[in-house]
Order: structure tokens, then sequence, then C-alpha cells
């Protein structure tokens, strides 16, 4: 089965929730025809020009990539430019380009997922936790008669979503009591009148920031002038996603060792792992981010791990995060952290129906070392 670009995206936004991206990301579709069918997929880290030469040979229609090409200060995709030249010799070849960045790194399974597993991790947890969507509980009385219609208006403006599940409701039938007074138009009963209706008990959630558009289409929906209802602001708890991830080693090692480990496990770049710590210090609980994670070091020293990879350290953020007792930091550089990622993503589209395969040879820029040491 043939699947449309429109398709591939809804299926990789269920995966990679653009929602999750930080506010100064870049996700999603820069190029490319949502109605044109995919067929082949390439999945790579960086958009280079060897990229989209491999991606035009092989006739993919769609690069997926991590690194956004279009973020900082683009105000031009001009062909006389570096990155306006991939955009357009994409476009000329038919071939569309996606980008997954943060929003991957804090789903789950995600960049940091694919990084523990190439590690050999168990157990793992976000290093770094993403709070669950902050969420109201409705609570609205409806005659049974019209549930129906006051429900699938909620859930029209936002209502009845959790998860992957969508018209989520409860309800239970009980007996409603009211004594419409002077100037009241009751839909049921009369001025004056003690009246009892049989109605339902709805319960549904929605996101807080619907609540004007649920409140007004449970208002614009229910048969009543004056609707009762009630809605609850639900605790914020925890979620499964987040930056980084904490996990287990199977049997514990020395730190040299498990330096040594991850490099037979992780992608080689031109350069070598280097750790700040103890050659002989024990390792059995470890932190990973992949990429530029030492932001996260923080974390990784309060949550009390023995060691924490990820990549582009600096000399001093190191040297002060030891001083003041963080964990062993390993520098397995950034698209090394970051590649194991691709496979994941790959199997995913594969499962989906379209031939994909990853974009193997490093895109690191960092491509000479001095072999003589």
């Amino acid at each position: 089965m043939t699947r449309t670009l429109a398709e591939v995206i809804l299926r990789l936004d269920t995966a990679y929730p653009p929602a999750l991206a930080e506010s100064w990301d870049s996700v999603g579709l820069v190029c490319g025809d949502p109605t044109e069918p995919v067929r082949r997929v390439v999945v790579c880290v960086d958009v280079t020009d060897s990229v989209v030469d491999h991606a035009i040979d092989v006739g993919a229609d769609l690069v997926l990539a991590h690194h956004p090409l279009l973020l900082r200060g683009v105000d031009t995709v001009s062909a006389g430019t570096p990155k306006g030249r991939i955009v357009h010799r994409l476009i000329r070849a038919n071939c569309a380009l996606f980008t997954a960045h943060t929003n991957a790194d804090k789903a789950r399974p995600g960049v940091s997922d694919a990084l523990a597993d190439a590690l050999g991790l168990v157990d793992t947890r976000p290093l770094d936790v993403e709070p669950a969507q902050v969420l109201d509980k409705w609570v609205v009385m409806v005659p049974e008669s019209n549930v129906d219609q006051v429900t699938e208006a909620m859930f029209a403006a936002g209502a009845g979503a959790i998860g992957d599940y969508r018209d989520c409701r409860w309800g239970v039938v009980g007996t409603g009591q009211f004594r419409p007074v002077e100037g009241a138009s009751p839909a049921i009963g009369g001025v004056g009148e003690l009246t009892h209706v049989d109605e339902e008990r709805v319960e549904t959630v929605a996101p807080r920031r619907a609540r004007s558009a649920v409140l007004a289409a449970l208002r614009a929906a229910h048969p009543y002038e004056e609707p009762a209802f009630d809605v609850f602001e639900q605790a914020a708890v925890d979620s499964d996603l987040g930056l980084g991830r904490i996990g287990r080693l199977p049997a514990r090692m020395r730190l040299d060792e498990f330096v040594a480990h991850a490099g037979t496990a992780l992608p080689s770049a031109a350069w070598p792992i280097r750790a700040a710590g103890d050659p002989a210090a024990v390792v059995e609980t470890v932190a990973v981010c992949g990429g530029a994670g030492d932001s996260l070091i923080g974390a990784a020293t309060a949550a009390g791990v023995d060691a924490y990879v990820t990549g582009d350290l600096r000399h001093h953020v190191v040297d002060e995060a030891r001083r003041a007792g963080a964990p062993a930091l390993i520098d397995a550089g950034h698209w090394a952290t970051e590649f194991p990622w691709c496979t994941s993503a790959a199997d995913i589209l594969t499962d989906f129906g379209c031939e994909t395969t990853v974009y193997a040879p490093p895109t690191d820029p960092f491509t000479v070392v001095d072999r003589q040491r």
C-alpha cells in the first residue's frame, strides 16, 4: 500500500508529537506536497549535500532528519545560499523534507531511548520529566435524551481526549431537581413548578487551554438555559516523556570499561569518546541525553547516577560540575549519540509500509583528528 506524504506526516506526528518541541525549535514539513505518494524514505541526523545526493540516487520521496535545516534567522531559501540550494535540489527531485527534533528528543521511544538501548541500559525513565498535559475535569448534568448532542459538541471543542483515545466520557443516570422562578424560560417544566428529570452525570476531560471553547460548546448544545456543570483543575502529574533517560547496566563496570563499551556500542565518528572521572570508579546507573546535553548535568547529579553520557561537553562546564560532585561525564559526540535514533525512526516508517533506509556515513562536521598521539 502506497502512503501519501500527509499519511506519513500523521504517523510521524503521532510518534513525535509536535507539541513536545521547544518553543525555539522548528519541526515538521520543510518542503513537499502532502498529496504526493511516499514510497522510499531516507533517515538522517543532518541534512547535508551528501545526504541529498544519496536521497536523489535512491529515488527517495522523503528525507526525515533530526536536525532542522532551517532554524535560526532564515529569511531566504535562495539557491544562492547553502541551505537554499539544498531545498531547491530536494524540490526539483520531488523529494520532501521533514524534521523531528526536540519533539523526538522528548518522545518515548525517542532519541535518548535509542541511545540508552545502544548502551544496553534497562529499566529506563526520563531524566528531565516533561509535565503531563494540564487538564480540566468536566462534570455536566444532561437530560438522558440530549447526552450525545452535548458531548459531541464538547468533543468537537477539544474535550474527551486521553492519550491515543478520543471521545472519552463516563456517565451515570440520576434524578435532577429544579424549580424555575420568575424570568426563567425552562426547556422542561414550568415557572414555579418543582421539576424532576432523569439526567445523566457526564464526566470528561479537556486541556485547560480549551476551557473557554468547551464551555461555549456546552452552553450552545445543552437544552437548558442554565446548565448545571462543574469544572475541576486536575493536579499536574509526571509523564513518561522528557529529555534524557536514566537506566542501569545489567552488570557493573569500571568507568574505563564503560567508556570502552560505549566506544564499541556507538557509531564511530572521527574523534574518540572522552570522559571525566576516576577510571576505576564503579558504574551501574547511567543517565544519557542524545546531542548537546550539558544543560542536564545538574539533573544527572541530582539523580545520583554513576555516569552521564551526552555530547558537546565543554571544558569549564565539566570542570565546575565535577568540582560540585557531578557523576563521571562522558562526551561521546553530538552526532554519535543521536545517530541510533535513525534506526528506530526508520523502523516506524518501515512498519508503516515505506521502504526506509538510514544514511550511515557520519555527518559530524569534525572529520580530521591527530592520529600520531
